[in-house]
């Protein structure tokens, strides 16, 4: 047996000790579904799986692997769409799972704020502030899924951001591991605290480059009595962006969501998903889905609605719209949109982006890139939606059928380009709330001045300066 064998052996029979036989996997069959990400995009490889329970084993863990010199990825729900939680190809990183540090810890009412652990699931932690009347607003699809740990890692967004704000908004304090195994306590409730530098703000969106995200305290609001929604044709996407704006000057903050549905997205939706049906009698290029909630129970959203929107229809920003009447209506136009993932996984391979402008270049943005990919291919199709009142766009590229698509993939860098070079000329980002991970880590250096890269450099180095925390991701 090699050095390098013995001191693999090692660091396992140190890890079971930790942490037990039964959560260190190592088999092929038993980490499998470790080592690949949601979208099936990156295949790693790695020395083992290891499941902690407790921030004292994962702190115990990461100290064994730093004492051998050893990589680790941290994981949580694994539904990234960047590869941000899958280990690289080389087989040289632990992946450190935190599903099983799933505790409520403290729920504090009258303070409204929640401590959870890293592997609660968003549904769970958005139940558990329901059960005390209060709510948890991050909301995405994959919610039944996704752990809080990733959420913060990747400072997830969704469909309330409009409102409420992403997840940097919505986090008071963290628990931190850092990358030689010591425990940053950061996990205070408080909305004021000028005692220093903000540290929480360098892990959240850090993607587990500077250490594991372990518990966090979550701000709670309370939780909406009312709710109205409205399917709304519009005649252009330059029309959602005045719609939105004449919604806020007339609900204020009522209005929650507010999301762009492209008629390719909807047709996606309709093809793929049983039970969904188009809302409106004649098919419109471009919908808006509206959601307007108060926590006053006999607050008039309905009327409101119906207000703004005939307003809108004269002046010619709307084109029809139909208002849910129930709860059960309510939820089948938002299932047209949060099955958006599923139906485009359905379909098949395609380009994606998330990238976003200032809400004024929208029209402009997807009215320039439309036409250069025509250009660039003629045949693609393009498959847009977004959290619009964020400036939040999900362009993506399909072909339109399922020939040739090796050689589509195989020229994703040139789209990307054209994607990524427009949303840069008007002010965007090329990453809105997916993250780096993998899939944009070279690109974004393209894009980020040069100090910018070497402040994020700096910081990496100062927590981690062995580059033993998610390696190949963001940097």
């Amino acid at each position: 047996m090699s050095d390098a064998d013995d001191a693999a052996a090692g660091l396992l029979a140190r890890l079971t000790a930790i942490v037990g036989a039964k959560h260190v996997l190592t088999g092929a069959t038993d980490i499998a579904p470790f080592l690949t990400d949601h979208r099936g995009r990156y295949h790693g490889r790695a020395l083992a799986v290891a499941q902690p329970a407790t921030t004292a084993e994962v702190s115990a863990v990461v100290s064994a692997c730093a004492e051998a010199g050893v990589a680790m990825v941290p994981q949580g729900g694994n539904t990234g769409l960047c590869g941000g939680a899958t280990p690289l190809p080389d087989g040289a990183s632990l992946v450190i799972n935190l599903s099983r540090l799933a505790r409520i810890r403290a729920l504090d009412a009258a303070n409204d704020t929640l401590c959870v652990e890293a592997g609660c699931t968003l549904a769970a932690v958005r139940e558990a502030a329901a059960a005390v009347g209060r709510l948890f607003p991050l909301s995405l699809a994959a919610e039944g899924s996704c752990e809080i740990g990733g959420n913060l890692s990747t400072n997830a967004g969704g469909v309330q951001v409009l409102r409420y704000g992403n997840m940097r908004d919505l986090t008071l304090g963290l628990e931190v591991v850092l990358p030689d195994g010591r425990v940053w306590d950061g996990l205070r409730a408080l909305r004021k605290d000028n005692t220093g530098y903000d540290l929480k703000q360098l892990f959240i969106g850090a993607e587990g480059t500077l250490g594991i995200i372990t518990a966090a305290v979550l701000k709670l609001f309370p939780a909406p009595l009312a709710r109205a929604t409205a399917w709304v044709a519009i005649p252009a996407p330059a029309a959602a962006v005045a719609l939105l704006a004449r919604f806020r000057a007339a609900c204020g903050d009522r209005v929650t969501a507010f999301e762009l549905v492209g008629r390719s997205l909807l047709d996606l939706v309709l093809k793929h998903i049983p039970r969904c049906h188009d809302p409106l009698p004649t098919p419109a290029a471009w919908s808006v889905l509206v959601e307007l909630r108060d926590s006053v129970a006999d607050a008039p959203l309905i009327a409101l609605l119906e207000q703004t929107l005939t307003a809108a229809n004269g002046a010619g920003e709307v084109n029809d719209a139909v208002i849910a009447a129930t709860l059960a209506q309510s939820e089948s136009l938002w299932a047209l949109r949060e099955n958006a993932n599923e139906a485009q996984k359905r379909e098949g391979l395609s380009i994606k982006h998330d990238i976003s402008v200032p809400m004024s270049r929208i029209a402009e943005f997807i009215a320039r890139a439309d036409a250069t990919l025509r250009a660039w291919r003629p045949d693609v199709r393009f498959v847009i939606f977004g959290h619009i009142g964020d400036g939040n766009l999900h362009y993506n590229l399909f072909l339109p059928d399922a020939e040739d698509t090796a050689a589509f993939a195989a020229r994703s860098r040139e789209a990307n380009r054209i994607v990524y070079d427009l949303a840069d000329e008007l002010g965007g980002a090329i990453s809105a709330e997916h993250g780096l991970g993998q899939l944009k880590r070279d690109e974004i250096r393209r894009y980020k001045a040069a100090v910018e890269l070497e402040v994020m450099a700096a910081i990496k180095h100062t927590f981690d300066p062995r580059g033993l925390m998610n390696p190949g991701k963001m940097l």
